[in-house]
């Protein structure tokens, strides 16, 4: 059995302020880089053989954090990195719903037909990420292993790992420094815990409560 930590970076500025982030390299904020420091603390006492993260500051400081309480170096994979925006990259929610409101609602109801103007959509999005994760598994046979990427990419992925359609994408709850855990036994892909926080009980009253 493989074992995947599969987290979610911690907070940033966008996060807070509900800015699309999409593949704009946004670092931490501080309540970002605590989070990351109580996910650490979280997996300190667990055999992890290999973290890997996508190559954005914001996920890549947070498993450094991870990756330090094991002695480990983080291993970049570019399949692991933020969906492509495109033209909604760096732009508010707020504005979005007014430049592009008929796509601005699919997103939010059918979020499997939308691709984003300039951007990719979730599907190119979740083959790019599983095909990683594959090949992660492959290197790693009977290991425990953490791999620190998006909210959207979570998602996406927790989505097709265990066969659940797109359509439910915001269904899988997400939060920023989650935790989340997926085992790869006998062939399958089993999602054992999802969107564990109470790791951050300390940070709670801090952080963004809305994030899209």
């Amino acid at each position: 059995m493989t074992q995947i930590y599969l987290v979610r970076h911690g907070q940033t500025q966008w996060n807070r302020e509900e800015i699309f982030r999409g593949t704009a390299d946004i670092p931490l904020n501080e309540i970002g880089k605590k989070e990351a420091q109580l996910a650490a603390k979280a997996l300190r006492g667990k055999t992890i053989r290999a973290v890997y993260s996508s190559p954005l500051a914001r996920a890549k400081d947070t498993a450094e954090a991870i990756a330090g309480s094991h002695g480990l170096e983080v291993g970049i994979i570019e399949g692991l990195k933020d969906i492509c925006f495109g033209d909604w990259q760096g732009v508010s929610h707020h504005t979005v719903r007014q430049r592009f409101p008929d796509l601005y609602l699919r997103w939010l109801k059918q979020p499997q037909t939308v691709t984003f103007p300039g951007g990719e959509s979730l599907g190119e999005l979740q083959a790019r990420a599983a095909e990683a994760v594959k090949r992660v598994v492959s290197d790693h046979p009977e290991d425990t292993i953490v791999m620190v990427s998006h909210r959207v990419v979570n998602r996406a992925l927790i989505c097709g790992l265990v066969g659940i359609d797109l359509s439910r994408f915001w269904q899988i709850g997400q939060d920023t420094a989650a935790i989340n855990l997926v085992t790869w036994k006998k062939g399958h892909f089993v999602l054992a815990c999802l969107n564990d926080t109470c790791h951050l009980q300390s940070v709670d009253h801090d952080r963004a409560k809305i994030d899209f």
